[in-house]
């Protein structure tokens, strides 16, 4: 049995650039009903109720036919929203170190695109390019590098192997009520309340493994 995470934060803590109603129903609809749908689809198949989520996604391939295609969608739109969840945080209110990463991650930042306007850049190509709706990551390859990349839908990188350290939901119910069809005000204003402790925390777990 899957369970929707309480937010690491109150649904306003992250205005003026996420509003809390987006985020009430981002998180108690949208949210809730990726969980609920999970386990109806898991309640046919007792030998997946054993697995977590991370399990059941990185196996997708080997899960039973009929069951893939909802775990697909509705186990990684559990993960996903879990994962973006605790990408965040309230902001600042002002610009400081903490509004850009630190230590190894901005070294590897450095390195992988040249300065971290450039990552930013990189990365609002790829969440802006995404088509309909989908998802834009950092993520880290074999090798220890960083690469910006996107998915369709609720596909994530776990799918394919890869690690995640980083992503944004550009579904357009996580920006709609705020930003209309703006998805590029939206991205420059979610900077403000990205939670680089929590990122850098993956980029060393995944560098780890």
């Amino acid at each position: 049995m899957h369970n929707l995470p309480k937010l690491p934060y109150a649904y306003d803590a992250l205005e003026p650039y996420i509003d809390a109603a987006t985020m009430i129903i981002h998180h108690t609809k949208h949210h809730q009903g990726y969980v609920d749908n999970l386990n109806k689809q898991i309640e046919k198949y007792p030998e997946l109720g054993e697995k977590s989520i991370e399990e059941l996604l990185v196996g997708l391939d080997n899960l039973p036919t009929e069951a893939r295609r909802a775990v697909r969608n509705m186990g990684g739109g559990h993960w996903n929203h879990s994962f973006f969840w605790e990408s965040m945080r309230p902001s600042t209110g002002s610009r400081s170190s903490s509004r850009e990463p630190e230590g190894d991650l901005a070294k590897a930042i450095k390195k992988g695109f040249g300065n971290f306007d450039k990552f930013r850049e990189a990365f609002k190509l790829a969440a802006l390019t995404r088509f309909g709706s989908g998802w834009a990551w950092l993520g880290i390859d074999h090798d220890g590098m960083l690469n910006v990349s996107s998915t369709p839908n609720q596909d994530n990188l776990l799918m394919r192997g890869d690690d995640a350290i980083f992503g944004v939901d550009v579904w357009e119910h996580a920006y709609y009520l705020k930003y209309q069809n703006k998805r590029g005000d939206y991205l420059d204003a979610f900077w403000n309340v990205v939670n680089w402790k929590k990122v850098a925390e993956r980029y060393e777990a995944a560098r780890a493994n």
